[in-house]
């Protein structure tokens, strides 16, 4: 079983910046995909961003997140640039066996959530 540890949530101005960061105990694999997902108040969770050997972003996202990785430090990264309101969710991380997936039932591992508040 492998934890993940959400850091570097906070509240910002909107057009600022943020990165979060993801650790991983145990043994992953960088062809296995981490996932970036968020989900804010009254919605659904949703996709943001996935690494493996190559990248995928939500169209909402994509030109401002930038999600990377570290496998000597087990570590994921979601740097977010020009912050909108929208933005603010709870970021979770999560981590599976295989290929990149959008699909929140696909995951078996998840983090415990880093807040992100994006004010006006």
């Amino acid at each position: 079983q492998v934890k993940l540890v959400e850091s570097g949530g906070g509240l910002v101005q909107a057009g600022g910046s943020l990165r979060l960061s993801c650790a991983a105990s145990g043994r992953t694999f960088s062809s296995n995909a981490m996932t970036w997902f968020r989900q804010a108040p009254g919605k659904e969770r949703e996709f943001v961003a996935a690494i493996s050997w190559t990248t995928l972003y939500a169209d909402s996202v994509k030109g401002r997140f930038t999600v990377a990785r570290d496998n000597a430090k087990n570590t994921m990264y979601l740097q977010m640039n020009s912050l909108k309101p929208g933005d603010t969710a709870v970021y979770y991380c999560a981590y599976r066996l295989g290929a990149i997936s959008t699909a929140v039932a696909d995951f078996a591992s998840w983090g415990q959530g880093t807040k992100v508040t994006v004010s006006s």
